[in-house]
């Protein structure tokens, strides 16, 4: 059950965000950065779900569109961190009511404590795998 509502999930964030020119994983990557700014590939590929291959290719999209930006870490010279862009903002922001919405449809028929059990419960499976 997990999977079909990911893959409609995914199936409809793509017909959202399509206007755009991103894809449904373009759009989750930047909300990944949107909760934590300056990731590296590896960390942003993790929290995205998408293996660190195709994490580089993501990666060099968003940026060519200027969605993202990548600079060296401080700390450690041989590390880029990907960093978002007030345009990727923007286009968050742009995306941000349609996707609530669509959030909202998934759980329309759920009471507000089910709709908690069910976050507290995906939660729960993915701290447990992760």
């Amino acid at each position: 059950m997990v999977k079909q509502v990911e893959l409609i999930v995914r199936s409809r964030l793509d017909e959202l965000v399509k206007a755009s020119g991103i894809t449904a994983l373009q759009y989750t990557a930047l909300t990944v950065l949107e909760r934590h700014d300056g990731l590296s590939a590896a960390q942003l590929a993790r929290d995205s779900f998408v293996t660190a291959q195709s994490i580089a290719d993501l990666v060099r999209s968003l940026e060519n569109r200027g969605l993202i930006r990548r600079e060296r870490n401080p700390r450690n010279r041989r590390e880029l961190l990907i960093l978002l862009t007030e345009e990727g903002r923007g286009l968050l922001e742009q995306h941000a009511q349609p996707v609530r919405e669509l959030e909202q449809r998934m759980v329309g028929d759920l009471t507000a404590h089910q709709t908690e059990q069910l976050r507290t419960a995906l939660s729960k499976a993915w701290h447990a795998l992760s």
